[in-house]
């Protein structure tokens, strides 16, 4: 009982400082935005404009929830959840720090070692477009489903370099564990060993949470809004929540195979592990502040012509490096 409750606690600390993390990147965008443009940011609700993600919370949470009339009303309703669950569940299978004793417990900084921990994950991101899908097709319109197909579209074709990219560290880590990918850059982290790999990295994640310049499913500028146009409220505001939590996964994800995740000196372990953790989601930020949008011939292109053809010479160099030179 009291392992069961020590896990119970794990999930619950876990996930709630997930979902304020994702309510306060918001904030940190509009500062980032205010920034580079010259401008005051956020500063009315709260000091600095701290207390802006609540406002808008609850300023959501009264809103009239708006289905249009020749929607299918279930899966209107169902596809935001369907897109949020698997955002929240891909962080229980990522290290944040060392074990810890806390009331003579053993805690373990993390909710699951599963040894095949990054799979769990890209299956988890899988599915988490399905509530894009569904919610665009169920709006019964026209630009909502032209940007669920973009998405689709886009996953298919940046998932897969997405997952070549973080082979060269896999093949030298000899694990599939983050725990143990964590553990195997104890002297060196591997972006010294993978350069290529982590600027891969890096552009398949931003397709892959439909950032900028990557933005095409959300584009304004053509569709009005892209997959959530017809929603409002509460179904507006948890898309946008599961998008910012896969940001967060994603940033975790590349400050563990890439940067040493928790691993640093002086700090403690958390402290390293959020530091690179909130530089991934900088970096989200000041790109989609100064960076234009590409067209779609030219997203689909880079993804399949550069970006995949890349992905497997680096793959394929880092195994013959690993053969000749025994790395």
């Amino acid at each position: 009982m009291a392992i069961a409750g020590v896990i119970l606690i794990k999930v619950i600390v876990v996930f709630t400082v997930l979902l304020i993390l994702a309510a306060y990147m918001t904030w940190m965008e509009r500062r980032v935005f205010a920034l580079v443009q010259v401008r005051v940011g956020p500063n009315r609700v709260g000091p600095a404009g701290l207390l802006q993600p609540i406002a808008d919370g609850i300023k959501l949470m009264f809103k009239e929830t708006l289905i249009p009339a020749d929607a299918n009303k279930i899966v209107f309703i169902l596809a935001p959840t369907l897109t949020l669950i698997p955002a929240l569940s891909s962080i229980a299978v990522i290290p944040f720090g060392d074990q810890v004793e806390i009331f003579g417990y053993q805690i373990d900084l993390f909710l699951a070692d599963v040894n095949i921990g990054i799979l769990y994950i890209f299956a988890l991101s899988g599915l988490g477009v399905y509530g894009i899908v569904l919610g665009s097709w169920s709006s019964n319109s026209k630009y909502p489903l032209l940007g669920g197909l973009r998405s689709a579209a886009q996953l298919i074709s940046y998932e897969l370099s997405l997952g070549l990219s973080l082979l060269g560290v896999v093949m030298l880590s000899e694990t599939l564990s983050l725990k143990g990918i964590v553990d195997a850059q104890s002297e060196l982290p591997f972006i010294i060993l993978q350069p290529l790999g982590f600027v891969l990295f890096v552009i398949c994640m931003l397709a892959e949470t439909n950032r900028a310049p990557f933005d095409l499913p959300e584009a304004e500028s053509e569709l009005t809004g892209g997959f959530h146009t017809e929603y409002s409220s509460m179904h507006f505001a948890v898309y946008f929540l599961a998008e910012y939590c896969n940001m967060i996964t994603l940033s975790a994800v590349g400050a563990t195979f890439f940067l040493g995740g928790w691993r640093g000196p002086f700090l403690p372990p958390v402290v390293w592990f959020l530091i690179k953790v909130i530089a991934f989601m900088f970096f989200f930020m000041w790109l989609r502040a100064t960076t234009p949008r590409l067209r779609y011939d030219q997203l689909m292109d880079f993804g399949w012509k550069i970006l995949l053809p890349v992905s497997i010479l680096n793959a394929i160099v880092t195994a013959g490096a690993i053969t000749f030179f025994n790395l």
